[in-house]
């Protein structure tokens, strides 16, 4: 009898076992047709310092403090620039921009005047999310090209609602000055001074835009893409205008911060972010939906108060500190992103890897791609696959970082980037012990400086064989385009 009773029980389990195989099969093919949706909303010259969850202690930030404590809060989360164009470029296309052509010595930005942009031969988010049927829109500040070859329509993208450029373009001849203001932490400035074009798809249809109600606009256009496109799989790429210099914000907000305008403007980009998952939440798709809010590059701090907080980082933006291309990021998606604090190295190169993963889509295989995959670090919490980083501005390739070291072999004025600052000698630091990057290391760490040198070295020997001075003057072997494209 015992024999019996052993050989059915094992029939038994043999068999609870298959169904439960079988099943967990057809939950995960369920799972995989399926397909996530993302939202990534971007931010512009937001600092490391200037949310909640990132320890301001003036800035109220509930919602993203919420999506912070229910998804993953990244720490050692780079851009691909410190400046806006190369960022956007790099973020959409997991690509260093100097393989894209959106650098420049001469141009560290797209300008009005500018006849180039992203080039069409790049492959975006959006682009390689059409492989499975996507819905595409992009709302807010695109700065990849105003032309109309270059808008979000010809980058895979099927709506486009905002300002080509930069909110503070086109001043008008004999406004003031902003940059007289800046010491005032509540001065608005006017946003008729500025001719910056509203958008919709490839027709003007604002000129100047109201700007005080730019982020209240932006949020409504979102909701409505979300609203009509949720039956659907859908990517929504919402780039906030702000709080890029001069700084607006609704009327009803002004004043309510205890940080001032710049405060004002944070707060109405965190109730924006509430009103969004609000509403993934009343159409029941926050369980299918991923979200990863972040800043294109740290904080304009030749704006003193109207400049952001890069928190203990050192500088802000247009430099290769810390404070320049270290930023928040938070991915968030309840049922899906495995809540934690990631204090591993990641980058908005690495979006692009992760959302074709998670999408079951292909990333282009014809060219060079700088990112990662990072699906297993936002779904089952493992480590992260990123352990080095190379930043880059203005076409040059100016530090490394590998695991915790960082050595730079060249830098910017810490205030004002457009001025280069003459490095001695390369400087090394331990930036998981020292954050603010205070204490060179170099003279104490000499194979170490040596070996991060070589591999600045062969990562500049993928772009040109005159280097690293002229890079800007040649061809990217990879991409056969030239770099110095912001003309």
């Amino acid at each position: 009898m015992k024999i019996h009773f052993l050989k059915y029980y094992k029939f038994g389990f043999t068999f609870f076992i298959s169904v439960f195989s079988i099943m967990s099969l057809n939950s995960f093919v369920t799972k995989k047709q399926n397909l996530p949706n993302f939202i990534i909303i971007f931010a512009d010259d937001l600092g490391y310092g200037d949310l909640g969850c990132y320890g301001n202690p003036t800035i109220k930030t509930p919602h993203l403090d919420k999506m912070a404590s229910e998804g993953q809060k990244w720490t050692q989360f780079y851009v691909a620039d410190p400046v806006c164009t190369p960022s956007r470029a790099g973020l959409l296309t997991g690509r260093y921009p100097i393989r894209n052509g959106m650098t420049s010595k001469k141009r560290a930005v797209l300008f009005p005047d500018s006849n180039k942009g992203l080039p069409n031969s790049e492959i975006t988010i959006a682009e390689v999310l059409k492989q499975k049927n996507y819905r595409t829109a992009m709302i807010g500040k695109w700065h990849l090209g105003h032309l109309k070859e270059f808008l979000p329509g010809n980058h895979g993208f099927d709506y486009y609602y905002g300002i080509p450029y930069s909110n503070d373009m086109n001043l008008i001849k004999d406004s003031p000055n902003y940059r007289k203001f800046s010491e005032d932490p509540n001065w608005i400035a006017n946003p008729m001074n500025y001719n910056v074009p509203l958008i919709e798809n490839y027709k003007e249809i604002e000129r100047p835009v109201d700007q005080f109600t730019i982020t209240k606009r932006y949020t409504e256009k979102a909701i409505d893409f979300i609203k009509e496109k949720n039956k659907d799989p859908f990517f929504l790429y919402l780039a906030h205008s702000l709080p890029h210099v001069p700084l607006f914000a609704d009327p009803k907000t002004i004043g309510t911060s205890k940080r001032g305008l710049y405060g004002d403007v944070i707060e109405e980009i965190d109730w924006s972010v509430g009103k969004i998952i609000q509403t993934l939440k009343d159409l029941n798709i926050d369980g299918n939906t991923i979200v990863l809010f972040t800043s294109d590059n740290g904080p304009w701090l030749s704006f003193k108060t109207h400049g952001g907080s890069a928190g203990p980082l050192k500088a802000g933006k247009g430099t290769t500190f810390e404070g320049g291309q270290r930023v928040p990021a938070i991915f968030w998606g309840p049922g899906n992103i495995k809540p934690k604090v990631v204090s591993e190295l990641g980058s908005t190169l690495d979006v692009i890897n992760t959302f074709a993963s998670l999408s079951d889509t292909k990333i282009p295989n014809d060219r060079k791609l700088d990112g990662f995959d990072l699906s297993n670090v936002l779904i089952k919490g493992e480590k992260s696959p990123r352990n080095e980083f190379y930043y880059w501005t203005r076409a040059s390739l100016n530090a490394v970082r590998v695991g915790k070291w960082k050595l730079h072999i060249k830098q910017l004025d810490k205030i004002n980037y457009s001025l280069p600052y003459k490095l001695k000698s390369p400087e090394l630091y331990d930036v998981e012990s020292d954050i603010s990057e205070s204490y060179n290391l170099a003279n104490k760490h000499s194979e170490i400086v040596k070996n991060l040198r070589i591999k600045l070295k062969n990562h500049l020997s993928e772009f040109s064989d005159n280097l690293p001075d002229n890079l800007a003057s040649r061809i990217s072997k990879d991409s056969n385009r030239h770099p110095d494209n912001l003309k």
